[in-house]
């Protein structure tokens, strides 16, 4: 028999993929679902992303491209950071890969080793923690908390910091908790970085569009001091809604780029030619969809929201990013594993437990509302009578 590497049984996974799996296979038995699962735009991408991406094929778009990206959309990717963040990069530290994945699993690969050890959002993005320990460091989590909007706080961060620490990890707006870490948080956690300069940090920014109540975006990359050691990751695949062209960016320091491009030859050699040419008309041309895609998540938020809170067993707090509502559903009485499952079989609506996405989610219920309004209303109303019929103390 042939055996595998050992650090192979410290890969995780992603739990929604295994959720859409087994609510496809309740709707091929006839069961009406409504997938609230998983984390992607229920739009379709722009048409002129569509038909840039077209125009590239019949172009003749078809071969190899530098391992680092087509110097055209680097240098797109430089002017649009610039117009959002009102940061100046350099398109030559700018590194194209096939989906937001790539930017996290280079650097937590590069950063991380036995005896090593990353700071990571806890509940957060479950890649995260599988990667670290994939690569031999320590898992060290920073919870967020509730109370703080899902913000961490900055203080019991940079407590955590020891001479292993190479990576902290941050994500706003996040996933799965639609938290956003207000600028004063981010403000000390910088200034308290300066006290540890062996120490790099990874921005997760995937969401940076995704703001609301007229929330303003705040970068990391936007402060000086954190520039010669700060990766940003960024994309397409959420803000355009093109999560299937597997488009993604990260922003490297000077002493970094180097090494992660020579990551990307290995690894993939480069990115789908005609995909970057669309990723160009992305990016250059018309913003309105994506405006309007943003104007629909805000006013699903509301009506989710609102009707979360009004279930029995249930509060949530209003998320201030991304297109995720995480309720606290302890008023239940039942753990998060059990009621994502109970919710799918018993009443035709899929949901992520809290504890997909760490320890620290336990308690917690990851709502997608990247779905219509009706299927959002359709969707609490089924719990509700779910939780009428087979939990009546939470009814109480």
């Amino acid at each position: 028999m042939v055996q595998m590497a050992a650090r192979m049984s410290f890969l995780g996974t992603e739990t929604a993929f295994e959720v859409l799996a087994r609510a496809k296979a309740l709707e091929a038995e006839g069961r009406s679902i409504i997938n609230l699962g998983i984390g992607q735009p229920d739009f379709p991408t722009p048409e002129h992303i569509v038909e840039a991406g077209r125009k590239a094929l019949a172009d003749g778009h078809h071969g190899y491209t530098p391992a680092n990206g087509i110097p055209e959309l680097r240098a797109a990717v430089a002017a649009d950071i610039l117009r959002r963040h009102k940061v100046e990069v350099s398109p030559d530290r700018v590194l194209v890969v096939p989906g937001g994945k790539v930017t996290m699993f280079f650097a937590i690969m590069m950063f991380g080793e036995p005896g090593a050890e990353i700071l990571y959002p806890n509940p957060g993005f479950p890649i995260y923690e599988s990667v670290i320990r994939f690569s031999g460091a320590k898992p060290v989590p920073m919870e967020l908390h509730e109370g703080k909007g899902f913000s961490f706080s900055a203080e019991e961060v940079l407590a955590k910091l020891t001479p292993q620490t190479r990576l902290i990890i941050v994500n706003s707006p996040a996933n799965p908790t639609g938290g956003v870490v207000p600028r004063g948080e981010i403000e000390r956690l910088v200034q308290g970085l300066e006290r540890f300069p062996q120490v790099a940090v990874m921005s997760d920014e995937i969401y940076s569009e995704m703001v609301y109540d007229g929330a303003q975006h705040v970068s990391l990359l936007s402060y000086p001091e954190l520039r010669q050691r700060l990766i940003l990751l960024d994309g397409w695949s959420k803000t355009y809604a093109m999560t299937g062209w597997r488009m993604g960016y990260g922003v490297w320091p000077e002493s970094l780029i180097a090494a992660a491009t020579r990551l990307a030859i290995n690894c993939h050699s480069c990115v789908n030619a005609a995909a970057q040419h669309a990723g160009i008309a992305a990016l250059t041309g018309p913003q309105e969809p994506v405006r309007k895609m943003v104007a629909a998540f805000a006013e699903r938020r509301q009506m989710i929201v609102a009707a979360l809170n009004a279930l029995p067993g249930f509060r949530c707090v209003n998320p201030g990013g991304a297109f995720y509502a995480f309720p606290n559903i302890t008023g239940t009485g039942l753990d998060s594993r059990s009621l994502q499952t109970r919710l799918l079989e018993e009443a035709g609506v899929a949901t992520i437990s809290g504890t997909s996405f760490g320890a620290m989610g336990e308690g917690y219920l990851r709502f997608s509302y990247a779905s219509s309004l009706s299927a959002l209303q359709e969707a609490v109303d089924r719990i509700g009578r779910f939780l009428t019929e087979n939990l009546p103390a939470a009814a109480q």
